[in-house]
């Protein structure tokens, strides 16, 4: 597997991190919901700790994501309708600064609330901003709205993923799999068979 990526297909480390990623965003949010009906108890306390964890655990990722992509070549895109390359670009922004916000709204949520940060209960992270119940009940809301809103997006991305795969029969989705390759436009490594 290549360590960059190729015309026709996605490096491991690009594939490795998109795949993490949205395992920990879609187990995080499902997790958050879970804890929502939970008795006020101890165990809740450790698992919003958890939670939050993960959280800037994705934030983290998303950083070393965006670092990569600075480092590593796009594969070439396959033809499709202009509106359709412009909805992608769209989708992906959004994905993006949803990314970064909703972690950053939760840890201006949890500072406006005087809570310490730990990070697995190894270190502390500041405080974004001073104690404030009233912009903690502000906060609150705008992460889960966020988080709301980045369902929908992901639908939208899954959706446009899955229209590529099924109705266009292209390679969009097949490049990103973890162990896919692109049955087009794929130009061979020097250590491919052939």
């Amino acid at each position: 597997m290549p360590l960059r990526s190729e015309p026709g297909r996605w490096s491991t480390i690009a594939k490795t991190l998109h795949w993490v990623m949205a395992l920990l965003i879609i187990g995080n949010g499902v997790f958050a919901l879970w804890m929502d009906d939970l008795k006020p108890s101890m165990q809740k306390i450790n698992l919003f700790a958890l939670h939050k964890s993960i959280g800037l655990t994705v934030l983290a990722l998303f950083l070393l994501r965006l670092a990569w992509r600075l480092f590593d070549r796009r594969p070439a895109e396959d033809p499709a309708p202009r509106w359709q390359h412009v909805a992608a670009t769209i989708v992906h922004g959004l994905l993006y600064v949803l990314i970064v916000a909703i972690p950053l709204s939760g840890w201006l949520f949890n500072s406006a609330r005087g809570f310490p940060l730990q990070f697995f209960k190894l270190f502390n992270l500041p405080a974004l901003t001073a104690k404030d119940p009233d912009v903690a009940a502000v906060l609150v809301e705008v992460h889960e709205y966020l988080f709301w809103f980045l369902v929908a997006v992901l639908v939208a991305h899954a959706g446009g993923a899955l229209k590529h795969h099924f109705i266009d029969r292209d390679d969009t989705l097949r490049r990103m799999l973890p162990f896919g390759r692109a049955r087009r436009h794929l130009t061979p490594s020097p250590g491919d068979k052939p």
